[in-house]
């Protein structure tokens, strides 16, 4: 797979040495967000987060990043080849032929220069070189603009994933590849 380049930044897969900051970032990035749970209410949540190693070793899930000129990682996103492995609650892990992204995270001040868009955008992309017929996501409320990011992409609601996180819903969104 080639890298993508827009607004320099690179996005290619994860190396093991990024793995302890990855995780630290998620945590960051996730707890910061005004009316998420925090680690302290959702440990287990958090501490997926943080696994940054685990998720990689599992040979369904893709870890990429998009780094910087420095090569810095700057933001991050799961890609799920095979949605038995997408490990949230809700009907999800059973939709067939269907690629799965999860955790995207950017860093706060590289937020706003289109790493999300571009993290999600090499994820549909790459779904398609596996031939899949669709790419699935949740997010939240707490997550508005990664929400709208993810309606102009194309993405639509797909409720019958929706699941209750403790006290967060959490809502099913697809995108058609065709």
């Amino acid at each position: 797979m080639h890298p993508l380049h827009a607004r320099d930044i690179t996005i290619r897969r994860c190396t093991a040495d990024e793995y302890p900051y990855l995780g630290r970032m998620l945590v960051r990035v996730y707890a910061g967000l005004p009316g998420m749970p925090q680690p302290h209410e959702q440990p287990d949540y958090y501490d997926m987060l943080a696994d940054v190693a685990r998720r990689n070793r599992n040979p369904a899930i893709r870890v990429f990043v998009a780094a910087n000129q420095r090569d810095e990682p700057v933001g991050s996103i799961d890609f799920i080849a095979d949605m038995k492995h997408y490990g949230s609650a809700g009907a999800a892990s059973s939709i067939a032929n269907a690629a799965g992204i999860r955790l995207l995270a950017v860093r706060r001040d590289w937020r706003g220069e289109g790493i999300g868009k571009a993290l999600t955008s090499f994820c549909i992309e790459h779904a398609r070189t596996q031939h899949k017929s669709k790419v699935i996501l949740h997010t939240t409320r707490v997550m508005r603009t990664a929400w709208s990011m993810y309606e102009r992409l194309g993405f639509e609601r797909f409720p019958e994933i929706d699941f209750q996180q403790g006290s967060l819903e959490v809502f099913g969104f697809k995108l058609e590849l065709t």
